[in-house]
């Protein structure tokens, strides 16, 4: 690929919001290498949906050490990305963030929420991508063996040692998240973010959590936006050959994609359609309509899909009609 230069102009087309009562500020969309950067992936594709990216206003890139495939990976392959196209005080520019907490490598100190595992796992993290800092550390999942409190002083020591400049969260419940964040409070490292999944088909943050958060003053990313998929076009008229719910692993499976599924996503994209939205750019914009989002974690296979889903800010206001129709259809789905 040829050299990079960022575009001049990337700031004036994204919107920043303030990340709970932290000084940060990110992207209103933010850009996941959950899928699609792993060592099983082309690189030079990767490659050009982080230039992309970064040239359109995303500042922030969301890893975990287990990213891949394989594990790992993802990580590695952004870490020779940042070393190719973001030398010198373009790091500066960037939000990188990466996670601990599910399996990462044999014997009992490999996964969890143990003090041992996630300071080990952010070593390995930083190793692999080439930084001496992430910018946000996040404990991906609660451990029910652990004390929580060590797994925020995991954190909190994170932060004070230089390796992490905030501390976040990922798949708490609103109880757990209330007590992580207290504890963070009391130790001086105040959480800033819960990544949870959140989309028009799975809103169990609507529970309590999102309340907890505006409560606390601490921002929240939701992740999978679009279901897997599934709030987009391709399940329109069943279960394409290509698509992950064909596939016999993952996490979408062709059980999920049910014939009343299938015409909930259709009169959804019905209302998409008419807002001149695609079904994924509306998904993307209801998650928005709620100020207590901060940003949206998005995916992209490419430039194009990339492109597409960052267009849903074109169109980010609903009107009431809007809401109640696709509240409707969501209540009978």
């Amino acid at each position: 690929m040829k050299d990079y230069t960022p575009n001049d102009g990337r700031y004036e087309q994204m919107t920043y919001n303030r990340c709970g009562k932290s000084g940060l500020r990110l992207p209103l969309i933010s850009l996941g290498l959950w899928h699609n950067f792993g060592s099983v992936d082309e690189f030079d594709n990767g490659r050009a949906i982080i230039r992309r990216a970064f040239d359109r206003g995303i500042t922030h890139f969301d890893l975990a050490n287990n990213y891949g495939p394989v594990p790992g990976s993802a990580e590695q392959n952004f870490g020779s990305i940042l070393k190719k196209d973001f030398t010198g005080s373009l790091r500066d520019e960037l939000i990188i963030s990466t996670k601990a907490g599910y399996n990462m490598w044999p014997g009992p100190y490999g996964e969890w929420g143990s003090r041992k595992y996630l300071i080990a796992s952010l070593n390995q993290s930083l190793l692999r991508m080439g930084l001496d800092y992430v910018d946000i550390f996040y404990s991906h999942r609660p451990d029910p063996d652990t004390p929580l409190e060590e797994t925020m002083m995991a954190l909190d020591f994170a932060v004070r040692s230089g390796k992490a400049l905030y501390a976040g969260i990922s798949n708490y419940s609103a109880s757990e998240s209330a007590r992580a964040i207290e504890i963070l409070n009391e130790l001086g490292t105040p959480c800033i973010i819960h990544q949870p999944k959140y989309s028009m088909f799975e809103r169990w943050v609507e529970g309590g959590l999102l309340d907890v958060l505006e409560e606390k003053g601490v921002g929240c990313i939701p992740f999978s936006p679009l279901a897997q998929g599934m709030l987009t076009n391709k399940y329109l008229k069943g279960i394409p050959a290509d698509s992950r719910a064909a596939k016999t692993s993952g996490h979408l499976q062709t059980a999920e994609i049910t014939p009343e599924k299938i015409a909930t996503i259709n009169a959804l994209n019905d209302i998409a359609t008419k807002r001149n939205q695609s079904l994924a750019q509306m998904a993307i914009a209801w998650l928005l309509k709620d100020k207590r989002i901060t940003s949206v974690l998005i995916g992209a296979s490419s430039v194009k899909q990339l492109d597409d889903n960052i267009d849903s800010l074109k169109k980010l206001p609903f009107t009431t009609s809007e809401l109640d129709a696709i509240e409707t259809i969501l209540r009978k789905s």
